[in-house]
């Protein structure tokens, strides 16, 4: 039987598409199907044209095709994924598969629109494809139960209609945005440069202005003051003070409703008794928080809503209260039973219009009509089921834009401003709206903060008005940047000092920088949380604060396979190397499908950004095919063929000649700095440091750093524990000296021992890598430390990932024989133990070289030497 051996969902670029950022990966054991193909499981084919015989999209017509020749399961199951979540109303279309490393093992991917809903597709076509191939069938039932829980997940985790319009706007635009768990707000942009809006209500819009909206005989009051036609009306707490109220407004027909809620809830209109009137106060005090209700004059007219933004007009929609009308053979109720068949309703907001629901003011209204759920209606004759105009409970909108005479527009648009409101939504009831308010005696009933805007967006009956448009207008005016610059960095090895170095050059210009690592996530010098942070979680942390101006983001391998980036795009994707780590895990196997994974970083950048690459490794600097960005390549070699044809053709690159860290432009050569006085480099002894300067520095100068302050920037950055923390932190302990550094793999292990083996003295390793590796990994690890050094202390990390104890330090100790049988070394398999044994017995001179699982622990038992300096 299939089995799902594991669930991904990814939500930005990945590996599998840079272009179709939100996708469901699983992990697909087949079983005994795995060698099978559709012509060769009874009844399989059939089975499937019968469960989707309704289906006419293009893309599963195809499929057919593909299954009457014979297709295999592992392309089929992502096909049915796709096909259950289009007939849930979420077309999706981008799929993919791939072999893994396992027999019968596949890695299965594809699109989905709402997270939840693509996760059960997901299970759901492997149930669906395990029945058919067990049976031949699936049942219907089964099918339309899906299709439930698919429509019920996708209706869950949908935005309401005015978010949605506000985002697709947003998107057209080029304008990320992301969900905010807090209060449902919804950030537009990223960093110093976000907005931040609540369905309709945005972070512009004053706190006065939702007030007053809120409070509607305030509201009446300034409007009337300052000459916009209102209502007259009276607020009132208790039952003995209606007849007073009604009295003082003018008699009957009047409205009442609660102070303080909107959506009309609560709200009465056209009451022309006293029994009504009772009826409708005790409705209205019901729901009101505060407990006052308004008693105000009843206009005859229709209801119309118009939208101001910005303090401009923008669409004008009539609102027709939820009715049914007469056929003359039909009860009312089977009316509504019929209406609400109407595929364009459905539960809350997130349809054309809303079913309709019968509630105690809809009896009210229909006994008012000398009718019952009974009565048949004549042809033609409309009978009302609510008194207000809200499509919430089942009205109609009819959109009147371009209808609205000029005077209206005016009043409109100086009520939202008399108000106080950047977006606001005001009711006018008039018969007319193309004659002036002040002809036909019309009023404005009230102004709404946050108005929906589905009646704009999606009217009943007329034209469909882009209202979203203009708040995005309003919110990111011509010539805004919704954007702050982010610079991604990534590669095996140097990640975190690179991010550093860049974040520390970034810091010259007086921009608050934000910046994640493997140690924490820091603003500017504050570190905001500690531990591994190099995922897109973290990403997404920094692009949040509001007061971070310029993003640093190293980003490593887990994140991306696990989540994708946790940005849409970046200006300038930093790939310092490729190398065999972490390989056989998450079905990355190769050296290439690790090149491939990490050059997800460079194929993210904007085209009008800069992918800086290593021109000495091979795997990256072949990344340049795959970045639609302009290229800028680092060397340690000034005349490495790459970066001569980059210079010939007028390129940009970074190189380390003669002594210099220098920056070739052209025909132009722009020295920054000696590496002598270059303390990261330790005095110009690490290679691999001055390499990851050289990127950091190129990727400042494309984004507009002066040299000047790259310079200083260079001169002031340290391989110390407060700037560094344990990377490369060599510390002076009188008679010898200690290294920490956290390599961990093969390529940085060689990386240190370029600048170790310049070691005068005896050089003494203490060693050790997780145990997440591949065998061979760890007997590679074993045979270079006996090239390094002198005198080796194997030891094993806390978490040996899966391994056994001693496993680890065992593979490492066989690649110590292997390559020099008579190498000093010993097996301590506790980390405190092995460091504190070897620098007790360092002799004078000696260099004890640490490589550690928790470098905050090794750098405190170092710390309690009483080290005289930290060297460089």
């Amino acid at each position: 039987m299939m089995k799902i051996l594991k669930v991904k969902t990814l939500r930005g670029p990945n590996y599998w598409s840079i272009q179709h950022q939100k996708l469901i990966v699983l992990q697909l054991d087949l079983k005994e199907l795995a060698e099978k193909r559709s012509d060769e499981i009874p009844d399989f084919y059939q089975g499937l044209t019968e469960v989707f015989s309704g289906s006419t999209s293009p893309r599963w017509n195809g499929l057919l095709k593909q299954l009457e020749e014979g297709a295999f399961l592992e392309k089929i199951v992502p096909q049915v994924a796709l096909e259950l979540q289009s007939l849930a109303g979420m077309p999706v279309k981008f799929s993919c598969t791939r072999s893994t490393s396992y027999s019968g093992v596949y890695q299965v991917i594809f699109e989905y629109r709402e997270e939840k809903a693509g996760r059960y597709a997901a299970r759901a076509a492997v149930r669906l494809c395990q029945n058919l191939a067990d049976r031949g069938y699936y049942p219907s039932s089964e099918l339309e139960q899906d299709l439930r829980d698919l429509r019920e997940l996708r209706a869950e985790g949908a935005l309401g209609p005015s978010t949605e319009a506000i985002i697709q706007e947003a998107e057209a635009r080029g304008i990320p945005w992301m969900q905010l768990n807090t209060r449902a707000m919804t950030q537009l942009g990223y960093g110093a440069n976000q907005k931040r809006i609540q369905a309709t209500q945005s972070d512009r819009t004053s706190i006065l202005g939702i007030e007053l909206a809120g409070d509607k005989e305030a509201t009446k009051e300034i409007l009337q003051k300052l000459g916009i036609p209102v209502p007259q009306g009276i607020n009132i707490r208790y039952l003995d003070e209606l007849k007073g109220a009604i009295e003082r407004v003018g008699d009957f027909p009047v409205v009442i409703k609660p102070s303080d809620c909107n959506h009309g809830r609560g709200v009465t209109t056209d009451i022309n008794s006293w029994r009504e009137a009772e009826l409708a106060f005790d409705t209205a005090i019901g729901v009101s928080k505060i407990k006052e209700v308004i008693v105000e004059r009843y206009h005859r007219g229709r209801d119309h809503r118009v939208l101001v933004v910005g303090g401009k007009m923008v669409a004008v929609a009539e609102r027709v209260p939820a009715h049914v009308v007469g056929d003359d053979r039909s009860t009312i109720e089977e009316l509504i039973e019929s209406a609400n068949r109407d595929p364009r309703r459905g539960e809350g907001h997130n349809n054309v219009m809303t079913r309709i629901e019968l509630d105690r003011s809809s009896f009210e209204l229909l006994r008012q009509q000398r009718a019952t759920l009974d009565t048949i209606l004549p042809a033609g004759e409309i009978c009302y089921l609510k008194a207000t105009a809200n499509l919430s409970t089942g009205g109609m909108a009819i959109d009147r834009t371009d209808e609205i005479h000029p005077d209206n527009i005016w009043l409109a648009e100086r009520a939202a401003r008399i108000v106080g409101l950047d977006i606001a939504g005001i009711d006018i009831v008039t018969p007319d709206i193309s004659r002036s308010l002040s002809e036909v005696n019309g009023v404005a009933i009230e102004v709404n903060a946050a108005p929906g805007f589905r009646m704009h967006v999606c009217p009943s009956q007329g034209k469909s008005r882009n209202v979203a448009a203009p708040v995005i207008d309003l919110l990111f005016p011509p010539r805004s940047n919704p954007r702050i610059p982010i610079l991604a960095v990534t590669g095996t090895n140097g990640k975190t000092t690179t991010t550093r170095l860049l974040a520390h050059i970034l810091r010259q210009t007086r921009r608050t920088v934000g910046y994640t690592t493997t140690d924490g996530i820091y603003v500017d010098d504050y570190l905001v949380e500690a531990g591994d942070n190099t995922g897109p979680q973290s990403a997404r942390l920094i692009l949040q604060d509001p007061t971070v101006e310029v993003a640093v983001l190293e980003t490593a391998r887990g994140g991306i396979l696990r989540s994708g980036l946790g940005f849409d795009a970046c200006d300038v994707g930093i790939v310092l190397n490729v190398t065999g780590d972490h390989l056989g895990i998450d079905g990355i196997d190769t050296i290439e499908d690790m090149a491939a994974l990490k050059s997800v970083v460079a194929k993210s950048v904007f085209p009008h950004g800069y992918a800086v690459l290593n021109a000495d490794d091979p795997l990256v600097a072949e990344m340049s095919q795959r970045t639609k960005a302009q290229v800028a390549y680092f060397s340690m070699d000034p005349q490495n063929e790459l970066v001569q044809s980059q210079i010939r053709q007028g390129g940009l690159a970074a190189v380390y000649e003669h002594g210099y860290l220098s920056i070739l432009q052209g025909d132009q050569t722009l020295r920054i700095q000696q590496a002598i006085d270059v303390p990261l480099t330790l005095g110009g002894l690490a290679p691999f440091m001055i390499a990851n300067a050289l990127a950091a520095s190129l990727a400042a100068f494309t984004q507009g750093v002066a040299l000047e302050d790259i310079r200083q920037a260079l001169t002031t950055f340290r391989a110390s524990v407060s700037q560094t923390p344990g990377r490369m932190n060599l510390f002076n302990l009188g008679s010898y000296h200690a290294l920490v550094d956290y390599a961990h793999n093969l390529a940085s292990y060689q990386a240190l021992g370029s600048f170790v083996c310049n070691w005068s003295g005896e050089r003494i390793g203490v060693v050790g890598a997780p145990g997440d590796r591949r065998d061979e990994d760890f007997i590679a690890l074993g045979k270079l430390s006996a090239r390094i050094f002198d005198r080796i202390v194997v030891k094993e990390d806390d978490d040996t990932r899966g391994r056994r104890r001693g496993e680890v330090a065992n593979l490492i100790c066989e690649g110590i024989d292997r390559e020099k049988p008579d190498c000093r070394y010993e097996s301590i398999l506790t980390e405190t133990t092995a460091i504190d044994i070897a620098l007790d017995e360092a002799p004078q001179g000696s260099l004890v070289v640490i490589l550690p699982e928790k470098v905050g622990r090794t750098l405190d038992l170092i710390e309690a030497r009483h080290p005289q300096s930290e060297s460089c």
